[in-house]
C-alpha cells in the first residue's frame, strides 16, 4: 500500500478535527478526498505529510511511519498545499533550483520537471508574472523534483479559469499514470474526471469510500416524470422496485428505484394503463454530487 491510515484522531483544543479515520490507498491509485469546509481534509493531509502529528492512531506512507520516520516520509511524498507558497520575486528556474538544493537532487532533474509540467513557455519569467494556472504548475514541479512515489494535492484547481482547470486536470491524469495521488477538491466533476476512488469525510468522520466505477453502475436510479394531474404517492409505490416517491413540484415526481434496469418504459406503461398522460419522462443516475449531499447534510 502507498498510504495506510488506521484510527487517526486529532483535536485542536475542544474541536475534534478527525475521529478514528481509517483508509488505504494502493500504489497507482488516484483518490479524491471530499468533504465540506472544516470536515478535516487538510488536517488529514498535513498528518500524512508530517506537518501535524495525530493524537491517536497510525499512518504510513510507503510503509514509513509518519510519526517516527518523518524524513523518509518527506522523501516519499510530494505536497502541494491549498495556498501554494511561492517566492514571487524568483524566476521559475531559480525557484526550482532552490528546491533542488533543499532536496539535494541532481539539477538535471529541473529540466525534466519543467518538461513534465509544461512550464517551458514561461520558464524565463518571474513567478509573480505568471497566471494562476502556471503558478500551480510551478508548485507541482517543485513537488515532483525529488521524484516522490506519492503526491498529496490540496485544492490544486482553486481559482483557475475553465481552460486552466482543464490543463491542470490533464496534467494530474498524466502524473497519475506513474504515481499515487491523493487529491482534495470541492469540485465534484474534478473527481469524476480524474479519480479512481473517492473518500468522503464529514465532521471528522469518514462516511464513504467508493470506487467511481461502482458509483456509475450503482443499482439505483431516479426517474423524473410529469403527469397531467396530481396522483397519490401510494399509487406510484405500486411500481416494482420503488424505494422513494417524491412530489418535487406541481405534477412532477421523482421516483427512486432499487434496480439497474431502465425503468422508464415501465413507468410509461404504468401511466398509460392507468389513463395518465406522461408529459415528460427522464432518468437520473445517482452521481457523486447527490451522494455527497446525502452524506454531508
Amino acid at each position: 500500500m502507498s498510504i495506510t491510515v488506521h484510527n487517526i484522531s486529532k483535536s485542536f483544543g475542544a474541536q475534534k478535527a478527525l475521529k478514528e479515520v481509517s483508509f488505504e490507498i494502493k500504489k497507482g491509485e488516484i483518490v479524491g478526498f471530499l468533504g465540506p469546509n472544516g470536515a478535516g481534509k487538510s488536517t488529514m493531509m498535513k498528518i500524512l505529510t508530517t506537518y501535524h502529528s495525530a493524537d491517536r492512531g497510525e499512518a504510513h506512507v510507503n510503509s514509513f511511519d509518519v510519526r517516527t520516520d518523518k524524513k523518509k516520509v518527506q522523501r516519499s511524498i510530494g505536497y502541494l498545499p491549498e495556498h501554494n507558497p511561492l517566492y514571487l520575486d524568483m524566476y521559475v528556474k531559480e525557484y526550482l533550483a532552490f528546491n533542488a538544493g533543499v532536496y539535494q537532487v541532481d539539477r538535471r532533474r529541473i529540466a525534466e520537471v519543467i518538461e513534465e509540467t509544461g512550464l517551458a513557455p514561461e520558464v524565463h519569467k518571474r513567478i509573480g508574472q505568471l497566471s494562476k494556472g502556471y503558478r500551480q504548475r510551478v508548485g507541482l514541479a517543485a513537488a515532483l523534483l525529488h521524484d516522490p512515489d506519492v503526491l498529496v494535492l490540496d485544492e490544486p484547481t482553486t481559482g483557475l479559469d475553465p481552460n486552466q482547470l482543464l490543463e491542470i486536470r490533464k496534467l494530474i491524469r498524466e502524473i497519475g499514470k506513474e504515481k499515487t495521488i491523493l487529491l482534495s477538491t470541492h469540485i465534484m466533476k474534478e473527481v469524476e474526471a480524474v479519480c479512481d476512488r473517492v473518500l468522503i469525510i464529514n465532521k471528522g468522520v469518514l462516511v464513504a469510500d467508493k470506487k467511481l466505477s461502482d458509483l456509475r453502475t450503482a443499482e439505483e436510479q431516479i426517474i423524473e416524470v410529469e403527469f397531467d394531474y396530481r396522483v397519490e404517492d401510494a399509487f406510484l409505490r405500486q411500481l416494482p422496485h420503488v424505494t422513494v416517491v417524491n412530489n418535487t413540484s406541481g405534477f412532477v415526481y421523482e421516483i427512486t428505484f432499487s434496480t439497474a434496469k431502465d425503468m422508464r418504459p415501465v413507468v410509461f406503461d404504468f401511466a398509460h394503463d392507468n389513463q395518465l398522460k406522461t408529459l415528460q419522462l427522464s432518468r437520473k443516475n445517482k452521481n457523486l454530487e447527490s451522494l455527497f449531499m446525502e452524506l454531508t447534510h
